[in-house]
Parts: structure tokens; C-alpha cells; sequence
């Protein structure tokens, strides 16, 4: 049985793999540049994905994105569950349906809420953990994986004014890999003083381009989202820790504290110090 492993280097990739995890309470936030899926056979699990608090049911299938900082806070009832990591860029190559993509990449927690699955489910993903060392068995939990989150995504909320029209990343396989490496450079670096023109010369890109394209998948531009990262990041040190909003700014990798002030207010409507009083009650 899989645990979770403390001294694991932050953004250690998984691969593709399905294993029986055993519960337990983390120390540190994991991130890893994979989709993750969990499936509880009982009880509950809660995770700390970002700033809040998301208790995960029993039977039921959950997605997020790895790259999301996640740590398990909380459990009850828990046998050995479930973990599938899918590899970002294999996720974004099935061209799944755009509401369910933007849901996951924005750091939502997408859960099938159907009853009538939940014994088929169990049934994929004890076959997934048994066959994952095997080639040809893997080529097949491939083929199902796809399927399974593709019927996942019909239950996706119908388009909006943010998705409507909007068809996900369909370039090339050189795209997606472009996509990928902006979106881990962003998670690793957030915290420095970077711009979008260092982010496009990281991976090889002139800046223009590598919004571009990067947008085309995010829906946001590289400034917008480097921005986002570094709000959830200030947004879990205010409830977390006992740090001054001053030192949590910074730590942030905002310049000034005007600018986190005005970028907090405008994420969240309300100031640093509301929301800390707001979350710690």
C-alpha cells in the first residue's frame, strides 16, 4: 500500500499509475503536475486544496489537478483507497468536453455524484491497480480512463459566457508540452519577482506566443494566472499561519504591499486581513 511520503521532492512526477493508498494525515501540501483521481470504497477524506476545506465522500469519483497544493487534514472511516495520476499533457490531448477542462484547471474538485456508479467504478479501478505494472493492461486502463471522464463530462455544467465556444487546447503535441512546461515554471517560480517575458524564455518561446498559447488552453493570460497563483498561496498562509500580512505579501512574490492589497481585494472581495478573521472562525 502506497502513503504519502514527506520527504518526496515537491513536483516529483507520478506518471501514470493507479494504486491503493492507505490514509493518513499529511504534514506538508503535496503538488505534481498530474490529474489526480481519487475513489473512497468507505468513509471520507478531507484535503486542504489551497485554503479550503473539501471533504471527499464515499463512492464516488474525484478529479482535480495535482499542481494544486492538496493536503490530506482529515479522515474517518478509511480503508485503503483508490489514487489515479494522469499526466497533464495526456489529459489535455483527450480533448475533453471545455466546461469539465476549465473546471479542472481553474482548482475545482470535480465529483460524479451518481449513485448508480459506484459499483462499476470499483470494479475499473480494482482491475486498474491490478493490471498497472502490465503493458498491455495499461494500453487498456488508457482506453477506459479516456472513456470514464469523458461520460464524467457530460455532467459538467453547460457552457457559459466564459466557456462558450471555447474548445480546450486542440494544437499540436508540441503546444501541449509548451503548455505544461509554463504551467509547472509558473508553480515553481510564482514566489520570484518573474514576468511573462521570463516565463516565455524558460521554455523557449517568444513572450507574445507563449500567452498566446497558454491562454488558449487557461482562458487567462500569463500575467492573470501567475497572479492567481500567488493569491492562493497568500490565501493558505492566512489561514494556516500566524504570519503578518506584510511578510505573507512578499512571500508571495508581490512587490509591493499596494499591489497584493489591490490584487487579494479584487480576487476575493474582502481585504487579507477579513479573509483571515473569515476562514479562522
Amino acid at each position: 500500500m502506497a502513503t504519502f511520503n514527506e520527504s518526496r521532492p515537491p513536483f516529483k512526477p507520478y506518471g501514470l499509475s493507479c494504486e491503493r493508498w492507505t490514509p493518513s494525515l499529511m504534514g506538508r501540501p503535496d503538488r505534481h503536475n498530474e490529474i489526480e483521481l481519487n475513489y473512497l470504497p468507505t468513509g471520507s477524506v478531507t484535503y486542504l486544496l489551497q485554503d479550503r476545506r473539501i471533504t471527499l465522500p464515499p463512492k464516488r469519483i474525484a478529479a482535480f489537478w495535482g499542481l494544486t497544493s492538496h493536503q490530506i487534514v482529515d479522515h474517518e472511516g478509511v480503508e485503503p483507497y483508490f489514487v489515479v495520476t494522469i499526466p497533464f499533457s495526456l489529459f489535455l490531448e483527450w480533448n475533453l468536453p471545455a466546461p469539465f477542462v476549465e473546471r479542472i484547471l481553474t482548482g475545482s474538485v470535480v465529483m460524479d455524484q451518481r449513485e448508480e456508479m459506484a459499483t462499476p467504478d470499483e470494479v475499473l479501478f480494482t482491475n486498474w491497480a491490478a493490471g498497472a505494472g502490465d503493458p498491455a493492461s495499461r494500453k487498456v486502463m488508457l482506453l477506459e480512463l479516456h472513456a470514464r471522464l469523458a461520460r464524467m463530462a457530460l455532467l459538467a455544467p453547460p457552457a457559459t459566457e466564459t466557456t462558450s465556444g471555447h474548445r480546450g487546447l486542440q494544437g499540436s503535441g508540441d503546444e501541449i508540452g509548451r503548455v505544461e512546461q509554463i504551467a509547472l515554471f509558473i508553480a515553481q517560480n510564482f514566489r520570484q519577482p518573474i514576468r511573462s517575458a521570463d516565463i516565455g524564455r524558460a521554455v523557449g518561446l517568444h513572450p507574445d506566443y507563449a500567452n498566446t498559447v497558454f491562454k488558449r488552453a487557461f482562458r487567462m493570460t500569463l500575467g492573470e494566472y501567475l497572479t492567481t497563483e500567488r493569491i492562493a498561496f497568500a490565501s493558505r498562509q492566512l489561514v494556516t499561519t500566524a504570519d503578518s500580512v506584510t511578510e505573507i505579501a512578499f512571500a508571495s512574490g508581490f512587490g509591493s504591499l499596494s499591489r497584493f492589497n489591490a490584487a487579494f481585494r479584487k480576487a476575493n472581495r474582502c481585504t487579507p486581513r477579513e479573509y483571515r478573521d473569515r476562514h479562522r472562525r
